[in-house]
């Protein structure tokens, strides 16, 4: 029937509707699992620091090898180099190849601080080297005051002869270091000493001066102090003599002078 077909479809469009409304079964099985909380990582510690060695001292200074320091030192005018090698037991007598201690070496570069510092320490002013040179007779003889005056404060031996049988007053007036002849002999140095070669220093300021000024006034300084003008030199010829041959009429002035 008409009504029939209509309520039938209005039916099945209500059971529809209500199965649409109608949640969906879950399926069966295992509940799906919580998402749980990502863990937090435990911190590693970090190492600790470790700590740096503390170096070994370096092996202490050999008595030998201060002695080569300070010779090396004395050469170049080292003073603390100087110091920690005598600190460190060195051979104040210690000779190089050419014989010199480290005062006369320290001596013949004029290395001024290097030989106080060494005669400071006990250094010998009369140690002579190879070629028979001290640090006074050396000093004297290139006219180097200041170390001259410290060895002289130090012990030297104003006696003492170089390798011509002279004292440091011989070549100190032969240089005419007029400075150094005035130290020499207030030190008490020989006057009149005669050398190898027969002369004194007189002689010395005559024959192998140039009568210079400086020449001059060292041979007025040895008259002052002494020097015997009648002193002849191995040939038997007299100081005047020998200034008035070479035409030093200054020399010659000062000798008459003495002996008028």
């Amino acid at each position: 029937m008409r009504v029939t077909r209509i309520g039938a479809a209005v039916l099945t469009a209500v059971l529809l509707a209500a199965c649409a409304a109608e949640p969906a079964d879950e399926p069966v099985g295992e509940p799906a699992p919580t998402p749980s909380a990502t863990p937090t990582p435990t911190p590693t510690p970090s190492p600790s620091p470790t700590p740096t060695p503390t170096p070994p001292p370096p092996p202490a200074m050999t008595a030998e090898d201060a002695t080569v320091l300070l010779l090396d030192a004395a050469a170049v005018n080292d003073v603390d180099a100087i110091a920690t090698a005598v600190a460190s037991g060195a051979d104040l007598e210690a000779r190089d190849g050419s014989g010199r201690t480290p005062l006369v070496v320290a001596t013949k570069a004029n290395h001024v601080e290097a030989a106080l510092a060494l005669l400071a320490a006990g250094a010998d002013p009369n140690a002579k080297d190879d070629l028979q040179d001290s640090a006074f007779l050396y000093a004297g003889a290139e006219g180097l005051d200041e170390i001259l005056a410290a060895t002289l404060r130090h012990g030297a031996d104003v006696a003492s002869t170089n390798r011509f049988g002279g004292t440091a007053l011989i070549p100190a007036s032969e240089h005419a270091h007029v400075e150094t002849v005035r130290t020499l002999i207030a030190a008490g140095v020989p006057v009149n000493h005669v050398n190898d070669l027969g002369w004194t220093a007189l002689h010395e300021a005559i024959v192998l001066g140039n009568g210079s000024d400086r020449h001059v006034e060292t041979v007025r300084l040895l008259i002052a102090a002494g020097a015997d003008v009648t002193i002849p030199d191995r040939d038997g010829v007299s100081p005047r003599r020998l200034a008035a041959a070479r035409g030093y009429t200054a020399i010659v002035a000062e000798i008459d002078g003495a002996t008028a």
